[in-house]
């Protein structure tokens, strides 16, 4: 399997996100932003997590605009598989590959820490190697990660199966970090095609680092 790890200007979880998926064992490229195009043979874009021009504006709000850009949102109206992690996750945000918006975390403070996650759906590419419920244990570490959508929109995206995690406590009770709309921590497009989370799964393959639940969350990727 081919990943492709686009790198911009402050992007500083791309050599993580690489080694994540080659441990996997995946072949992983890494693409500067400046390219037009996708390499041939490419199965899943991921935009990584980091600082994209300095984060200046908003979160991702400069890096939807470059060169690669284009070719990922083309990728991905094919039906391509596309994951954003964290900055990465504004960008799909920002290019509209997904719905809402991401403000500033509820306490203004940026967070850095391991929190637990809940299953919510896995009837997607991502997650089909877990169970409904099941409990994880995924750093985050943003600024911005308060996801924000309107009441009628995120009843959609619990009809369509598109909320995939929400942020909870060890024993699944409500525990939100940011103050995102129902606790929402990764989502999906209606074709379930892309992904974007702010956890940093890539950060959590080894438990000598604390935790590998990220495995089976990456590994639903692999062919």
């Amino acid at each position: 399997m081919k990943v492709v790890v686009a790198v911009f200007p402050g992007t500083n979880c791309e050599t993580d996100t690489k080694y994540a998926f080659e441990k996997l064992g995946a072949s992983v490229e890494l693409l500067f932003h400046k390219n037009e195009k996708l390499p041939a043979g490419t199965d899943l874009v991921v935009l990584p997590g980091g600082f994209s021009y300095g984060d200046y504006l908003r979160s991702a709000a400069i890096a939807k605009f470059s060169p690669v850009m284009s070719a990922v949102i083309e990728f991905a109206n094919r039906g391509g598989s596309v994951l954003g992690i964290c900055n990465g996750f504004q960008m799909l945000l920002e290019s509209r590959l997904l719905p809402g918006a991401m403000k500033r975390n509820q306490n203004t403070h940026f967070i850095s820490k391991y929190q637990h996650l809940k299953v919510i759906n896995n009837n997607n590419t991502f997650l089909k190697k877990l169970s409904i419920g099941d409990i994880l244990d995924i750093p985050i570490a943003h600024g911005e990660g308060n996801y924000y959508i309107d009441k009628v929109l995120v009843k959609s995206l619990y009809e369509n199966e598109q909320v995939l995690l929400e942020y909870c406590d060890k024993d699944g009770n409500e525990e939100n970090p940011n103050g995102s709309v129902s606790n929402i921590a990764c989502l999906c497009n209606r074709d379930k095609n892309v992904f974007g989370l702010m956890p940093h799964p890539e950060r959590a393959i080894e438990k000598i680092l604390g935790s590998d639940d990220g495995v089976k969350m990456l590994e639903g990727f692999l062919k």
